[in-house]
Formats: C-alpha cells, sequence, structure tokens
C-alpha cells in the first residue's frame, strides 16, 4: 500500500480544488449578514472530515456561530489522544477597493493563493484534514487517537465557547491540542510558540445633538461629539507612548532578562520591518524594544473610528454621534474581564460635559497563555520542524491572540502546541491576503509526521 507522502502527491491537485471551494465560501464571523455562510463552512467542514474518514462528526451549537467535532479513536488506551485544533470563519474584507483579485475567488498567483482566509484559517486548517485522509486511506490507521475541534467565531474572539467546553468536558478531553491557527517566523523558518496574548475589545458610542445639525445654526454653541470622543482616546495613551489607563499595568508579569536575551538572539532588521509595513519610524511604550513590545507588553489600538459626514465634498453639519472601535492586546496575569472594567471607568472619567456616552463590549474573553519550551509536545513539534525545514526553530511569542487556547487549559487542562503553516507577511486580516502552496504542502507532511511523533507524548 503507497506510503502517505504519495497519496499526498498523487492527490495534490484534487487537495488544492477542494482548498479553494473551502475559501469560496463568505464566512465573515464578524458581521450578522454572513451567519448562514459561517454555517455552510461548518458544514463544509464536516462533509469533509468525513470523506476523510473522521468517526462522530456533527456541528454543534454553541449559541453562537457553530464548533464541528470528529474523532478517530481506535489507536488503543496506550496511545494518547491528540486534538487537532483551527477555525473556519474568517475576517470581513473592506477595503474591496484595495484587493487586486475578488476576496472571495481564489487566484493563483506565483505559487501564492490570493483569498480572504486563504491563510487565516482555512490554508492551515485544512492540511490536518487532508494528512487524516493519507493516513487513513494508506495505512487504514492514525498512529494516535485523534480528536478534531474546528469553530466559527474565533475573529471575534469566539464568545460562546467558555461555556461551552465546560458543558462538553468529556467530548473534547484530550491530552494535548496541535494548533494548525499557528504562525511560521518567515517563509523559511519554523517556530515554538511560548506565549499568546489575550484579548478585550469595546466600541464607544458618543451622543450629542439628537440628529445632526447645521453648523452655521447650531456651531459654537454645543459640543460636537467627534470632538468628545477624540478627548477621550487621547486621554488613554501618554504623549511618550505609555498606556495612561489607571491600573492597566497593575498585573502585568515584567519581562525577564532571561526573555529578553533569548529575544535579542533571534535575528531581526528593525529597518526591513519598518519598510514592509509601509512606516518611518516606531512608536510605544518607553523602556522596550520594538520586539520586546510586540512579544511581551500589553497594548491598547484604537482600530475605527467614524462619526458625521464620510462622503466627497463637503456637508457642514454638526454631527450627532461619534463612534471608535478599541482592542487591548493582553500578557500574563492580566485579565481581560479586570481590563475591560479599567477602560470602560477611564472612559467615563474622561468623558467631557454636554455628550453621553454608551460602551459595547466587541471581543470575546480572551486571557495570555504561556507555555514552556521544553514542553514535551514543543519538544516533538520542534523534532518535526527540525526535519521538515532541515534546521531548528526559534522560540518566539506572538502578538496575537487565539482564545481558545485559553479555554482548552482551563475547561480541559490540555496545553496547545502550535503547528501552523501561516508567516506574519501574508496579509493577514488585510486586503490581498494570501497562502504559500509550498507551505500547504510541509503542513500535509508535517501533521502526518507529527502525529506519527506524538506516539511518544507522555499521558496523565
Amino acid at each position: 500500500m503507497a506510503h502517505w507522502s504519495e497519496y499526498l502527491n498523487r492527490e495534490h491537485d484534487r487537495f488544492l480544488e477542494e482548498y479553494f471551494e473551502f475559501v469560496r465560501i463568505p464566512s465573515v464571523s464578524a458581521l450578522p449578514e454572513y451567519a448562514a455562510d459561517v454555517r455552510r463552512a461548518g458544514e463544509w467542514v464536516v462533509e469533509r472530515l468525513k470523506a476523510a474518514g473522521v468517526e462522530h462528526v456533527e456541528l454543534m451549537e454553541t449559541g453562537g456561530h457553530p464548533v464541528v467535532y470528529g474523532d478517530w479513536l481506535h489507536a488503543g488506551d496506550d496511545k494518547p489522544t491528540i486534538m487537532i485544533y483551527g477555525h473556519f470563519d474568517v475576517q470581513p474584507a473592506d477595503p474591496l477597493d484595495l484587493w487586486e483579485t475578488p476576496p472571495f475567488e481564489p487566484t493563483v498567483r506565483d505559487g501564492k493563493v490570493y483569498a480572504r482566509g486563504a491563510s487565516d484559517d482555512k490554508g492551515g486548517m485544512v492540511t490536518p484534514i487532508f494528512a487524516t485522509e493519507a493516513m487513513l486511506q494508506t495505512t487504514g490507521a492514525l498512529p494516535v487517537n485523534v480528536k478534531y475541534c474546528f469553530e466559527g467565531q474565533e475573529e471575534i474572539g469566539s464568545p460562546q465557547l467558555q461555556p461551552f467546553f465546560e458543558q462538553h468536558k468529556e467530548k473534547f478531553a484530550c491530552d494535548i491540542v496541535l494548533s494548525s491557527d499557528g504562525l511560521m517566523h518567515d517563509e523559511n523558518t519554523p517556530m515554538v510558540l511560548l506565549g499568546l496574548k489575550g484579548l478585550t475589545g469595546l466600541q464607544i458610542n458618543v451622543t450629542g445633538p439628537s440628529s445632526d445639525l447645521h453648523s452655521g445654526l447650531h456651531g459654537g454653541v454645543m459640543q460636537n461629539p467627534i470632538e468628545a470622543l477624540t478627548k477621550i482616546i487621547a486621554s488613554m495613551r501618554h504623549e511618550d507612548g505609555a498606556i495612561a489607563v489607571e491600573g492597566f499595568f497593575d498585573d502585568v508579569v515584567g519581562a525577564t532578562a532571561a526573555q529578553r536575551e533569548k529575544i535579542a538572539e533571534i535575528p531581526f532588521d528593525e529597518a526591513e520591518y519598518a519598510k514592509s509595513v509601509g512606516i518611518t519610524e516606531f512608536f510605544g511604550e518607553p523602556g522596550f524594544n520594538t520586539r520586546e513590545r510586540n512579544w511581551l507588553r500589553p497594548t491598547l489600538e484604537l482600530n475605527g473610528i467614524w462619526g458625521g459626514f464620510q462622503g466627497d465634498g463637503t456637508k457642514t453639519v454638526l454631527p450627532s454621534q461619534a463612534h471608535a472601535k478599541i482592542t487591548c492586546r493582553l500578557v500574563a496575569n492580566q485579565d481581560p474581564t479586570k481590563i475591560h472594567s479599567l477602560l470602560v471607568a477611564h472612559i467615563e472619567k474622561y468623558t467631557p460635559p454636554g455628550v453621553t456616552v454608551t460602551i459595547e463590549k466587541t471581543a470575546g474573553t480572551g486571557y495570555p497563555y504561556l507555555m514552556a519550551a521544553d514542553h514535551p509536545g514543543n519538544k516533538i513539534a520542534a523534532d518535526v520542524m527540525h526535519e521538515l525545514f532541515g534546521k531548528p526553530p526559534v522560540e518566539v511569542f506572538v502578538g496575537g491572540s487565539i482564545p481558545i487556547v485559553a479555554f482548552f487549559k482551563n475547561s480541559l487542562n490540555s496545553d496547545t502546541v502550535n503547528f501552523g503553516w501561516s508567516v506574519g507577511d501574508e496579509n493577514l486580516h488585510a486586503p490581498n491576503e494570501f497562502f504559500r502552496l509550498e507551505n500547504m504542502q510541509k503542513g500535509m507532511r508535517g501533521y502526518c509526521m507529527i502525529l506519527e511523533g506524538m506516539t511518544e507524548y507522555p499521558q496523565d
């Protein structure tokens, strides 16, 4: 019977077409008008897992966007149970005019697939599914017990999933999680992930007059909601770049000298980084360098702001409303619920008279996550990456968040190993997102290899 690597090569074109089919589903979890498409993407995953040979596959309700579960549990009690995680929801595609090709029509250019979700996380997510099929079709079995957990709400912070996993602990119980929603350090360098940031977010709504008013007839006599909003936002940061919200840093675990030394050992061209993102200089919390700020320190970012007249030309109005969206990436030991409360208190304190402010929670509650480099799961993953890439992975922290990872730890007592194939330069969350087909090939081989390697994972 053919080895799984031969099967992957033989079925390459079919797998690619199936991946394109998946990417064409506009499963944008943040926008209510796409809710049916998020469900359709989940249904696609259900059918694809069944076709791969996975058993007990089901679309599970959460009170929000669904979760897909499946398993193959015939390796025996003497083998560990591994859970593979990914997400089938994607970010909104706007601004649409910046896309070179339609965001939900995958287009191949120079060995890269361009589409929303091509990299984050549909490209990463299909790799373990295709790898599972290859192993089951060639050997008739998997080397370990495997469960599959694919969600449809990661891009909005997985708001329903902490109580969901508390409710379904037994079904999802496992020894270790492999996350397909992960990163490589760069195009040619794998990485072991040591930390993810937590997440919280809110929207500020500022209301002044009951409707937009003529700026000549009514201007100069009342608080302008846009001006009021800018004052609130400006109050959140000191001139030197430090976050000014009272209590924001109270629980932060400071960066250790060892961590900073490890980070300094990893090659980093700051000028090239600035050039790649189109800026002339960096800015942020004093006392830390660019990479330390991104990997080890909490953030407060203004994600969007709007109000008043937005069209071409001039419309002389005094606006009725102004709005802003803010998210914070959090580090150990920050509690997202506490940080949200501190933000609300700060906003209320700095709201000028003459306007009314309401605050909406916009992101799920994501807790920070840390994992030791010498964790058995990380060591097995590092060995596989070394074999795949011909060099050892670097050990890094990441400024992003995957809220479900903390839920796995808190509800299932299971750690999560980064085992994804996206690269930070692939325009994740931005126009012209893309995924390297070469890394999809590595990813499929990598998942076969790591499932074989996980036979050595120690069980509790």
